[in-house]
């Protein structure tokens, strides 16, 4: 199936446009943008850089996407953006280049990036990740699948958010939140396990269970993270997603959030 190109759209002829693909008013495309089937950008949509999208991704008006890096420490050199398929851009979502020569910024697949948000450089977004209006993440940031930051939420550079955590909103998120975690509050604290998201991803009760009772003991008990640790390898029944939550404290660099 042809493209729909509006005729006011701007696209650079070293530009690579997918099978239908629609592309609205006054979007402008640069050279390096290659773009898989089936995307539809609505209107004044900027695509720069290196930049690659996948298939069926939606952006509206304002976004801008692949742009280089606010960063100071950037010296040239070639960088890029990655994105996957079927992800939601809202109006004017941003998307930085990579830093360093050779790098990447990489968003994943599935996910719903709402109004104003901002990925900055070198962060790693996995799938079905879900970030309210004006929630922004620094560079070199990780956020795991099927994490949901609220409105106005921020990452510090080089944290983590782990997988089906929960950051709510107008939260400044200083260090690593912890897989399965919802956190809260100024500073950030981690509050409870986040029980109803574990319930709307469809694990066993057991596994939430068990995922609460790590919470009490990692975040309440007062331990040291080696001996919480020991505890929950000790006590608690075994499955991925509690190995998940150990591998992920144990490699955390900056600190989990408490």
């Amino acid at each position: 199936m042809a493209s729909s190109i509006h005729s006011t759209a701007i696209i650079h002829p070293g530009a690579e446009i997918g099978e239908g693909c629609e592309i609205g008013p006054y979007c402008v495309i640069g050279p390096g943008v290659r773009m898989g089937p089936g995307n539809r950008l609505h209107s004044h949509v900027v695509l720069d850089g290196d930049t690659r999208l996948g298939l069926g991704n939606e952006i509206f008006p304002f976004a801008c996407i692949g742009g280089r890096t606010q960063d100071l420490k950037w010296q040239g050199g070639h960088t890029r953006v990655e994105i996957g398929d079927r992800n939601t851009f809202r109006e004017y979502v941003t998307i930085h280049a990579a830093t360093a020569d050779g790098g990447a910024t990489v968003v994943g697949s599935y996910n719903n990036l709402l109004a104003y948000t901002h990925i900055a450089h070198d962060c790693h977004l996995g799938n079905h990740i879900i970030m309210s209006n004006l929630a922004q993440i620094a560079g070199h940031v990780v956020i795991e699948d099927h994490a949901i930051l609220g409105g106005m939420s921020a990452v510090h550079q080089f944290s983590r958010v782990g997988r089906l955590a929960m950051v709510a909103a107008c939260t400044p998120v200083r260090r690593d939140v912890a897989p399965f975690m919802l956190v809260s509050g100024d500073p950030a604290e981690t509050v409870k396990a986040n029980l109803v998201g574990l319930e709307r991803a469809g694990l066993d009760p057991e596994t939430i269970r068990s995922i609460g009772q790590a919470h009490r003991i990692l975040f309440r008990d007062g331990l040291s993270v080696p001996n919480a640790i020991a505890r929950l390898e000790g006590e608690l029944q075994s499955s991925p997603e509690l190995l998940h939550l150990i591998d992920f404290v144990k490699t955390s660099e900056r600190g989990v959030t408490k």
